[in-house]
């Protein structure tokens, strides 16, 4: 059984509540806080997914906050995780197949519960794409900075 590692803050906890009822047949689903609806940071949840993604490689990742943004921004900051927040079916699918996403963020604020669980099916079951240019690219995304920090030059 696949493990799936499931964070939120206080604004994200009753949708991970619905997302692990959702997932617990088919998953080993862990959870890693927040427990109750009492006010925590996002950044401190999502940093204990990702050390549990790395930490078992084949391993995926949900944070759950008010929008997902900063979820995915405090995620991102983890060499080695892709995080991306979808709120479509389209964007879940293209982030695991085109971008190797092994953490998906979604927001409960934004996202209806309906809708929410079919972004995490999608998300679960497609399949990176073994095309040489996707892997080319991701393999990128954990450079030292200094292929971002000329591109930053060039555009001041």
């Amino acid at each position: 059984m696949k493990d799936i590692f499931i964070g939120s803050d206080h604004a994200g906890y009753n949708l991970k509540q619905a997302v692990k009822n959702h997932l617990a047949a088919q998953y080993n689903v862990v959870d890693l806080g927040a427990f109750s609806q009492e006010s925590v940071d996002y950044s401190d949840i999502a940093r204990e997914v990702c050390e549990k993604v790395l930490e078992y490689p084949g391993s995926f990742g949900i944070m759950l906050c008010g929008t997902g943004q900063g979820s995915a921004m405090a995620c991102n900051r983890n060499k080695g995780i892709r995080a991306a927040l979808c709120n479509t079916v389209e964007l879940a699918e293209m982030a695991r197949s085109h971008n190797y996403a092994n953490i998906l963020c979604m927001g409960e604020r934004t996202t209806e519960e309906g809708l929410a669980m079919q972004i995490l099916d999608t998300f679960l079951n497609t399949k990176e794409d073994p095309d040489e240019r996707h892997k080319r690219r991701v393999d990128k995304f954990d450079t030292n900075g200094s292929v971002h920090s000329a591109s930053l030059e060039n555009n001041a």
